[in-house]
């Protein structure tokens, strides 16, 4: 089968490898779409702390079964994506149900190969039909729960004010499911056109661009009451740190990023606030399901998100021109 493969930081090769073997509870599953994140950008520039090259890449993932086990609840051709985090079943998060938080986690494209490949074999229990979901569209359903994960860790209710700074794909998804829980939304970023897209292509209420005076007209706007929720997407230590200045007294601030940084805040400020901080890691199956809801209901603009698309064996040199800013990708998508 063809495989992307990404050799060293900088360097990718179309390779040929031998067909997984599908073991015992697990389903061969035919790659179709593969969608590409910051995940993938950062194993291609050197990036990642958690990775080992050369590494095939790849955890945004749809495709049709191949092959299943007797008595699956599958069937060839069914079409399916795929959940990317590979629990251990039996640590003390996986035994509360959290499998998000795996103690022994390895995350497909990361920990292990993933799914620029023509095909891959995962546990069953990581295998969901996409209903009329169209495989295309699937492909993007993770990167979409991983902002709804976020959205619920939050508890945002329709009454809260929420902050989502950064729109990158990640905030874009928690803004799409802020909005769903009817929460008045504004996003802060450096953007411009990411901004106008918040508004116009997501439903985000107001936005905050992030200069030097972003306190001063978030105060302006909640008249200085500030916001519920804080979600930070930035990705970035800075403005993460800068997050603490928006909270209302008895906000949430949610950490969808994670940084290789220690993050620092005032801790009196924190306290008289009465603020909780919450990090956010991957996402559940009600949060896959919940994106699935709201796709079928039309609440998410697959179309506006999916900017940029592309075939494998034209990767190398797309992964090149995907990753430059001036690209403009929201999310680009690899058929396979």
């Amino acid at each position: 089968m063809k495989a992307l493969l990404c050799n060293e930081p900088g360097s990718l090769s179309l390779v040929m490898r031998p067909e997984p073997v599908r073991r015992d509870g697990e389903v061969l599953v035919r790659i179709r779409h593969v969608g590409i994140c910051g995940t993938d950008f950062h194993i291609f520039a050197g990036k990642h702390p958690f990775l080992e090259y050369p590494r095939v890449m790849g955890h945004e993932l749809s495709g049709t079964v191949e092959e299943a086990p007797a008595g699956s609840r599958l069937n060839k051709g069914d079409p399916v994506y795929i959940v990317p985090y590979l629990s251990c079943g039996h640590c003390q998060a996986c035994r509360r149900g959290l499998t998000n938080a795996c103690r022994n986690i390895s995350v497909l494209g990361v920990h292990c190969d993933g799914g620029m490949a023509e095909y891959l074999s995962v546990p069953e229990q990581n295998v969901v039909p996409t209903g009329g979901i169209p495989l295309i569209d699937a492909a993007m359903i993770e990167f979409l729960a991983i902002g709804a994960h976020g959205v619920k860790r939050g508890g945002i209710a329709a009454s809260d004010r929420v902050l989502v700074t950064g729109s990158g794909p990640i905030g874009m998804s928690a803004i799409i499911f802020a909005k769903a829980r009817g929460a008045h939304v504004t996003v802060m970023d450096t953007r411009e056109d990411r901004l106008a897209f918040a508004v116009d292509g997501l439903g985000a209420d107001a936005t905050i661009f992030a200069d030097t005076g972003a306190e001063a007209e978030a105060a302006r706007q909640t008249g200085d009451e500030w916001y519920d929720v804080v979600i930070d997407a930035t990705g970035n230590a800075v403005p993460m740190q800068r997050g603490f200045n928006f909270l209302a007294h008895g906000a949430r601030y949610v950490l969808l990023s994670v940084v290789r940084q220690d993050i620092t805040f005032s801790d009196p400020e924190f306290h008289k606030r009465e603020a909780t901080l919450i990090a956010s890691r991957n996402a559940q199956p009600d949060d896959f399901a919940e994106v699935v809801r709201q796709m079928e209901a039309g609440r998410v603009p697959t179309r506006a998100l999916n900017t940029h698309q592309g075939r494998l064996d034209d990767g190398i040199r797309l992964f090149s021109e995907w990753s430059r800013p001036e690209a403009g990708v929201i999310k680009a998508i690899l058929e396979v």
